[in-house]
C-alpha cells in the first residue's frame, strides 16, 4: 500500500494505491473538506487504507509513505508531539491487529509518485478519472473515533453508578477532624485505648481549652487564644492569604506565621504552606535565584605586578 496526502489553496486531500502480488492496482482518492494540515491529511491516508485493506481481507501488508514523520511514528522511532498525532497513532494502532503482518517503509518521493498524483486529485478537487474509487471526508476520523468512545464511557459509567439510597447518606472522602479527640478527652475524659498514643493525647492536651464547646489552643508566648480549624479551612485560609485579593505569594513560614497571628491553628499549618508554596506555578516561576558559585572562588596571583 502506498499512501500520501496533499495540501493546498483549495484544500486538503489524500491518495491511496493497493498493488497485488500478482501487479493489480486499487486506486483511491480521498477529498477532505475539514481543516487539515498536511500530516493530518498523511494520518487520514494511512488510516482510511488501513480500513480498505480490512475490508478487502488483506492480513499481510507493507506500507510505503514518503512522510518521515508518520512512518517513523508508527514505527515508533519517533515520539509523537501532538495529542492529535497520537490519537491517530492509536487508532491505527488498534487495526493493526486485524493483520497477520504489517510493515510500515519510508520511501522517497520520486517512488511514491502514484499516491502523490492521487492526493492532487483530491486536493485540487479536479475531475476524477475513470477506474478511481473516490471518497469525501467531511469530519476527522479522531473526532469520530472520540465521540464514539465518549458514548461507550458515558453508558458504563451510567450502568455502574448504583442507585441512590434514601436510608443511608453517601460516604464521604474527607480527612478525619483533628479536633475531635482533643475535645472528648476535654469533655469526659476518653481517650485512646492505646497506652501510648493516650499519655500523648493527655499531654497534648494540656494546650488546649474548651469555650462554649469549641476548641481553642493555648499561645505560650503572647498567652493568646488561637482558634482550632480543620485542615480544609486552613488549607483555604492559607490559599487566601498567599493568592487572594491581598496575597503577595509570600513563602511557607511567612504564610503560617499570618495564620496563627489572626488567631488560627491547626497542627498540619506548615505541611500544608510548604505543599502549596511548592504547586503555585507563579512562586515556582518568579522565585529567587541565587547566582552564587557551588564552591568557594579562590583568587589566583597573578606571575608578576600589572600583568592581567
Amino acid at each position: 500500500m502506498y499512501f500520501d496526502g496533499s495540501l493546498n489553496i483549495d484544500g486538503a486531500g489524500a491518495g491511496v494505491l493497493f498493488v497485488s502480488p500478482s501487479k493489480e492496482q486499487l486506486r483511491y482518492v480521498l477529498r477532505i473538506y475539514f481543516p487539515a494540515s498536511n500530516n493530518a491529511a498523511e494520518y487520514e491516508a494511512c488510516l482510511h487504507g488501513l480500513r480498505i485493506a480490512v475490508e478487502l481481507c488483506v492480513k499481510r501488508l507493507y506500507i510505503y509513505g514518503d512522510s518521515a514523520l508518520v512512518i517513523n511514528q508508527l514505527n515508533k522511532d519517533w515520539d509523537t508531539t501532538s495529542e492529535k498525532m497520537e490519537a491517530y497513532c492509536n487508532l491505527i494502532r488498534k487495526l493493526e491487529g486485524r493483520f497477520y503482518g504489517i510493515e510500515y517503509i519510508h520511501v522517497v518521493r520520486d517512488k511514491n509518485q502514484a499516491a502523490d498524483a492521487l492526493s492532487k486529485l483530491g486536493s485540487s478537487r479536479a475531475k476524477i478519472p475513470h477506474g478511481v474509487f473516490v471518497q469525501d471526508l467531511l469530519t476527522p476520523s479522531i473526532e469520530e473515533e472520540d465521540s464514539t468512545v465518549d458514548k461507550v464511557l458515558d453508558q458504563q459509567l451510567v450502568a455502574m453508578v448504583p442507585a441512590p439510597s434514601t436510608t443511608e447518606p453517601p460516604p464521604t472522602t474527607h480527612e478525619p477532624d483533628w479536633r475531635v479527640p482533643f475535645i472528648k478527652y476535654l469533655t469526659d475524659g476518653s481517650g485512646y485505648t492505646d497506652r501510648t498514643e493516650n499519655e500523648r493525647l493527655m499531654h497534648r492536651s494540656k494546650q488546649y481549652l474548651l469555650v462554649d464547646g469549641k476548641l481553642w489552643r493555648k499561645n505560650a508566648k503572647e498567652e493568646i487564644l488561637m482558634k482550632c480549624i480543620t485542615q480544609e479551612e486552613g488549607e483555604h485560609l492559607l490559599d487566601q492569604i498567599h493568592s487572594g485579593s491581598y496575597g503577595n505569594h509570600a513563602a511557607s513560614r511567612t504564610l503560617v506565621g499570618k495564620a496563627f497571628r489572626a488567631g488560627f491553628y491547626w497542627p498540619s499549618a506548615v505541611a500544608d504552606a510548604e505543599k502549596l508554596v511548592r504547586h503555585c506555578e507563579g512562586c515556582q516561576f518568579f522565585a529567587k535565584r541565587i547566582h552564587v558559585p557551588a564552591h568557594e572562588i579562590q583568587t589566583i596571583p597573578a606571575s608578576w605586578p600589572f600583568a592581567c
